[in-house]
């Protein structure tokens, strides 16, 4: 008896289900895969809703090759006295691969989906293990992170000193007019990148990282208020900050 095994006799739902759904047989395959179908589309679909890369489908597939490979390597070590899960850590591997793509593609705003992807992974194993209160708390857990940490980062990053802002501005002519209207408002300038990617748009693009100086600043206005003030200024074709 491996220590999965072991782990699963001892799981209360599993007990709860009845002993067909400990071990690997038809009927805790299908109820396995399932399980991480039916979890891993609402996360998806939670995603999904909020416009991001990996949406339903992908999660539902990371969720689903994780499971799967978890089940074989389970049958392998049963079986065959494979001692490695090598499926397993081949799957987490292509998962860490496709996180990868989605971040390096969208940048920051790929980081919590490649994130979420990967953790989908981590339950698909937990699934195909048949560690189920395990699988049903890390769900919760997950699904509680990607739908309700939202509001509190943004909160935490409107009472935050530090922002960083997408510019683009009408001539590079304007940067420095830009500039100085930020120290005249009490905000410092720390660091400017020029955007190459828009060469030859007719736009001046700048990443932008500010640090709010002023007290009375600090105080009343958050990081959107000072943004829409700045949206004001008539040389500016856009501005947003970067989540």
């Amino acid at each position: 008896m491996n220590g999965i095994t072991a782990f699963a006799l001892s799981d209360p739902i599993a007990r709860l289900l009845g002993e067909w759904s400990m071990g690997l047989n038809t009927y805790s395959i299908i109820l396995r895969i399932a399980v991480a179908v039916i979890f891993a589309s609402v996360i998806g679909c939670e995603r999904s809703s909020k416009r991001h890369s990996a949406g339903l489908r992908t999660f539902v597939l990371i969720s689903f090759a994780s499971t799967v490979s978890m089940i074989l390597d389970i049958y392998l070590m049963t079986s065959y006295s494979f001692s490695v899960p090598v499926l397993s850590a081949a799957t987490i591997i292509g998962t860490a691969m496709v996180s990868i793509l989605f971040s390096s593609r969208n940048q920051i705003k790929g980081l919590t989906t490649s994130a979420g992807l990967w953790a989908c992974g981590i339950l698909g194993f937990t699934i195909g293990a048949g560690l189920y209160t395990v699988t049903v708390i890390v769900y919760v857990f997950l699904l509680c992170i990607l739908a309700c940490f939202p509001s509190l980062e943004i909160y935490l990053k409107n009472r935050s000193n530090h922002f960083e802002i997408h510019l683009e501005l009408k001539s590079s002519e304007y940067l420095q007019d830009f500039v100085a209207v930020i120290r005249r408002l009490g905000l410092r300038i720390d660091d400017i990148e020029s955007n190459l990617a828009y060469v030859g748009s007719g736009l001046s693009v700048y990443t932008i990282t500010i640090t709010i100086n002023s007290a009375e600043l600090k105080k009343y206005k958050t990081h959107k208020e000072i943004i829409e003030a700045l949206s004001s200024l008539e040389y500016i074709y856009h501005i947003e900050e970067m989540r």
